[in-house]
């Protein structure tokens, strides 16, 4: 019988058992909670532990067609299709020249891609984790006590989000251990893993709504700027989203993050300026940043444990993997552990070769893409990202300490 969610915070801090658990999962988004659905099906006793449970924006909202076969897979495709979630038609790039181009999903073989309310995603895929037998923790993190190995768990502490405490809970233990904490690979990291970054792109991002609600435009905008690039999507919300992804040494971080510079700075675009006004759009929310390069671990498994989603790797929004990504690599990782206690001891070696190649290929198709942008060959963002000198020159600024701390500004 499946086990009920942990939903109410506050009765979790006593209900949570300290028995031995077959896996423990530390983070609530996709890849996490593809693991936990994936792991769960099978009989294991996985605790997901989701971090914040907050409500809130979420960015990171496009799905593209050919996700649906991992949906599917999850049994949530029919949900997710009639969730309230927006369908996107395709994509069109400013790149190149002034010309916009399109690219209609729809002459595709998977069909249109949604844009997701994020949040309810989310949620859905934890209770599809919760139905199929996992127990969900809100509102928790996890930290490592002690590392586990071939003869012994990990031992784990629960930590709530608030600062409050576990009444009579002291540690739990795990078999298994799966990062999900995104970007930040915490206990990949505590367990020996090391980030490795291949540029320092900053996305600043803002969400703008209209009195007129006639802006039908539902596809992802994209469009080059001599320092960068802007990208917009109409949201289920009805509003629409704005972002400038540039190197983090290319930008004033005060000027764009505060008062209307994000806005004002939109001017630089203008084919999406030119949307934007059209339709009579207003800054809705204040301009927020983010860390959005492209890095992954130098080791994405271990004694008994794996990191997926964006702990593992993570891409520049360009290439539309994230969520994808996320479900996939949440599944690969329950398919390894299948694997390895079915006595193949390959299967975590395997997992982490594998990940290292889908990152290597998705850099040689982000050159790739990049190479198509000609207009600004001299231009910092450009150059480092077109000729071997440059690229080599983004990956060593993107290790230093200093350009690690830079890309990741904070809201006002």
């Amino acid at each position: 019988m499946p086990r009920r969610c942990r939903c109410d915070a506050r009765a979790s801090r006593t209900d949570v058992s300290t028995r031995r658990r077959d896996v423990v999962i530390a983070g609530g988004g996709p890849a996490g909670a593809a693991a936990a659905i994936a792991l769960a099906r099978t009989g294991r006793d996985v605790l997901l532990v989701a971090g914040s449970d907050a409500a809130g924006f979420k960015v990171g909202e496009g799905l593209p067609p050919n996700a649906r076969s991992l949906l599917r897979d999850l049994g949530v495709l029919e949900r997710t299709l009639t969730d309230g979630h927006r369908a996107s038609p395709g994509t069109c790039a400013v790149w190149g020249d002034i010309t916009p181009h399109a690219n209609d999903f729809l002459f595709q073989l998977h069909g249109h891609g949604l844009q997701l309310d994020r949040t309810r995603f989310d949620a859905m895929l934890r209770d599809a984790a919760m139905q199929a037998g996992a127990e969900i923790l809100p509102d928790a993190r996890v930290r490592i006590m002690a590392p586990g190995d071939s003869t012994r768990p990990h031992r784990l502490a629960l930590q709530p989000v608030d600062g409050q405490t576990y009444a009579g809970i002291e540690s739990i233990d795990a078999d298994w251990l799966i990062d999900a904490t995104g970007r930040a690979a915490s206990l990949a990291r505590a367990l020996g893993a090391r980030r490795i970054a291949h540029d320092a792109q900053i996305a600043f991002h803002q969400r703008l709504r209209s009195a007129r609600d006639d802006d039908q435009d539902g596809r992802t905008w994209v469009e080059a700027v001599e320092n960068g690039w802007w990208y917009s999507v109409l949201l289920p919300s009805r509003e629409r989203l704005v972002a400038f992804l540039t190197d983090a040494d290319l930008c004033d971080h005060r000027r764009l993050l505060y008062g209307d510079g994000l806005w004002r700075a939109l001017v630089d675009a203008p084919a999406l300026h030119a949307l934007c006004t059209a339709h009579g759009y207003a800054p809705a929310s204040r301009a927020s940043g983010a860390d959005a390069s492209g890095c992954h671990l130098d080791l994405a498994s271990g004694e008994r444990w794996f990191a997926v989603g964006d702990a593992a790797l993570a891409f520049d929004p360009l290439s539309s993997k994230g969520i994808a990504n996320a479900i996939y690599t949440g599944l690969r990782a329950a398919d390894a552990l299948f694997h390895h206690e079915s006595g193949d001891a390959a299967a975590l070696d395997g997992y982490a070769r594998h990940l290292l190649d889908i990152h290597r290929v998705y850099r040689e198709q982000l050159r790739a893409f990049h190479a198509m942008e000609t207009r600004w060959p001299e231009a910092p963002y450009w150059s480092r990202r077109q000729t071997d000198a440059g690229t080599k020159a983004l990956s060593l600024r993107a290790s230093t300490p200093a350009t690690r701390a830079a890309t990741a500004p904070s809201a006002p």
